[in-house]
């Protein structure tokens, strides 16, 4: 294992918009950072992930979201998710069981029917791939976990270090990835720097500097990722 899932990062053009919605659908708490983003923390110890980030950027949104949230409902429908703020994209038709959703900034996320021993909430992170299988299998090598693959062609990941939710998908998409991603996750690393991860097969994009003090990278399909050094022993 190189490293641990640590968050999730929505880029936004109004973070405390953002961050207010997501706060409602997570049932979280909106911490306001200081420097114009903000930051979901949850309530209760539901999640080992450290927190959601909602970060200011500059560019609008473009293109598909290739990142995004599935989450369970707790009832029949959508119209919670319609009164806070969600648009709907898409209704359960004869191809799909689920409802399109997006949220104030127009990314995307799907909503399912509650089921047998579910609980309401995020259940799964889906990323976009050309290669599911591939990238299921350099993630988990990377912060562990085990990789299913489904007849439909998805692959997933279970029990990865540090991953907050019961599945971590990689769906497959027959096009290519051509923008920043405006949701990505963040990794903590388990030795003194990336190197390790670079030799793994990642890209290096930007190394610490007087502003940062993580490095920026990209996975072997192109997906941004922060990767931040361990946390000093206490």
């Amino acid at each position: 294992m190189i490293a641990r899932f640590k968050d999730l990062c929505m880029d936004a053009a109004d973070p405390h918009a953002l961050g207010g919605f997501w706060t409602r659908m997570l049932d979280g708490e909106l911490v306001d950072t200081g420097d114009g983003d903000t930051r979901i923390d949850p309530r209760a110890a539901r999640s080992d992930a450290e927190s959601i980030w909602v970060n200011r950027v500059p560019e609008p949104r473009t293109g598909k979201t290739r990142v995004h949230l599935d989450l369970r409902l707790a009832g029949n429908g959508p119209d919670a998710l319609l009164a806070a703020g969600a648009r709907l994209v898409r209704e359960p038709d004869t191809e799909i069981g689920w409802w399109v959703l997006a949220d104030p900034e127009g990314n995307h996320f799907c909503a399912f029917a509650p089921g047998e021993d579910t609980r309401p909430g995020v259940f799964e992170l889906v990323v976009d791939a050309a290669d599911p299988v591939a990238q299921a299998t350099w993630w988990a090598g990377a912060v562990g976990g085990e990789v299913s693959v489904a007849e439909q062609g998805h692959a997933s990941v279970t029990g990865a270090a540090g991953f907050p939710w019961d599945h971590w998908v990689f769906d497959p998409v027959p096009e290519r990835k051509r923008v920043k991603n405006r949701v990505h996750w963040d990794v903590t690393l388990t030795g003194p720097t990336a190197a390790t991860l670079i030799t793994a097969g990642a890209t290096l994009l930007r190394e610490p500097d007087d502003r940062i003090s993580w490095w920026i990278l990209a996975d072997p399909e192109g997906n941004e990722f922060c990767a931040f050094p361990p946390r000093p022993a206490d």
